[in-house]
């Protein structure tokens, strides 16, 4: 038997960690194939995807495209015994959100519905919001159970008349923060259901961190800055940039950041209006050996990350991990799940969100002060190692899926 994975996705570069879980979970003997709402986007891989055995199906991104696949699939669903049950919810859907995309949703339901390969016993949705869609309009249709991963944006932007309704509808959910998860079983008929999983890392991919040089103002070398992120409103890049403006003129430092993402042209003109542009460095999306090597070299990890103006955040970035696995001292906002992995002063320095001043003095303590940077890239990454490893989470989520896939007793 297996379970079906139903991603927004597959593969994308800002997803590590899923294809991390994929991996882990194929190792512990869960059979996982995939269902990808979009087709793959980004022009690189991780190297972890060519060691993942799921084959993966594309369901029709526009329905338009594809109109005799969405026909053939609608035509065949439809024979199935809970189709009315999943048209039913539709309307009730879409009643109350009248949009295309809801539409597609229930057409890529009908598609997968019909094609599920033999022996699927379970469909499981990462993000509550697209994909969590797909996969219960194709559990009313199919009598499947299904289960969810939920993480940020997608609880934070979704109504809650609708989290509300799939957390009704589906087995059990895991989420990646506390303050998410408490969100969740608030509005959750039976707050068992949904359960606190840590993303964490696979440390056999991230080698121990090399030793860390210790270049200051007086050495004429600079301090190196790197953040890791898309450039969208909720990664907080403008009060980063902002806050890199402000620093004392005799420092010495430089910017890199990595990642792609819509502000990406706008944030590169404020750096050339804040006068820091020649000190920037701007690498686009970067594979995860690329990520790594940067991470090797920083010495300073920045993010000041912050609640969008739809009420998009993050839950509890990978990256962060990723640069406290390399010891690397970083400095992040108190914004979502951040400070359930940053102790304030012991593991790094967390400042309020939306703060550029208070960025920029925690900065300017870390580049003047590197005997406080390698204590809190130790401290760092001795936190990671202990309560941050995906084998934990791994371990939990496949006794999960096999537990919920065991075939009913006689």
């Amino acid at each position: 038997m297996s379970v079906c994975f139903v991603l927004k996705g597959y593969p994308r570069l800002s997803e590590t960690f899923i294809a991390q879980e994929i991996l882990a979970l194929e190792r512990r003997g869960i059979d996982i194939h995939i269902a990808s709402l979009r087709q793959p986007t980004d022009k690189k891989q991780h190297p972890i995807q060519k060691d993942i055995s799921a084959t993966v199906r594309y369901l029709p991104e526009y329905l338009h495209d594809e109109p005799r696949r969405v026909y053939d699939g609608w035509n065949r669903a439809r024979r199935l015994p809970g189709y009315r049950s999943a048209l039913a919810t539709f309307h009730a859907d879409f009643l109350r959100d009248p949009t295309r995309n809801r539409i597609r949703r229930f057409g890529q339901a009908c598609v997968l519905a019909q094609s599920l390969p033999a022996g699927t016993a379970r469909l499981h949705a990462h993000f509550l919001h697209t994909p969590a869609s797909v996969a219960r309009y194709t559990a009313l249709m199919t009598g499947l159970p299904w289960s969810c991963s939920a993480h940020a944006k997608d609880i934070w932007t979704s109504p809650q008349w609708e989290i509300k309704e799939k957390l009704a509808s589906l087995d059990w959910l895991v989420t990646c923060t506390a303050f998410g998860a408490a969100y969740l079983k608030d509005l959750a008929p039976r707050p068992e259901i949904v359960s606190l999983l840590y993303h964490g890392l696979d440390f056999t991919r991230f080698p121990a961190p090399p030793d860390k040089r210790i270049p200051s103002s007086e050495t004429g070398v600079p301090v190196r800055i790197l953040s890791v992120g898309r450039a969208v409103e909720k990664k907080g890049y403008d009060d980063l940039l902002a806050a890199l403006s402000l620093l004392s003129s005799e420092l010495n430092w430089q910017f890199i950041h990595i990642g792609g993402g819509p502000l990406l042209d706008s944030l590169q003109a404020k750096a050339q209006e804040l006068d820091v542009a020649d000190r920037i460095e701007w690498r686009g999306p970067q594979s995860q050996d690329a990520v790594l090597s940067a991470l090797r070299d920083a010495d300073i990890f920045a993010l000041t990350s912050k609640i969008a103006d739809d009420g998009d955040r993050d839950g509890l970035p990978n990256v962060l991990m990723e640069a406290q696995s390399q010891a690397v001292a970083v400095m992040a906002t108190a914004t979502a799940g951040i400070p359930e992995l940053i102790i304030d002063g012991e593991t790094g320095l967390l400042t309020t969100a939306s703060n550029p001043a208070a960025a920029a003095k925690a900065l300017e303590t870390l580049i003047r002060d590197p005997a406080l940077r390698l204590k809190l890239g130790g401290a760092g990454l001795q936190r990671v190692h202990t309560a941050f490893s995906l084998e934990t989470g791994a371990d939990t989520l496949a006794n999960r899926f096999a537990d919920s896939m065991q075939p009913a007793a006689a």
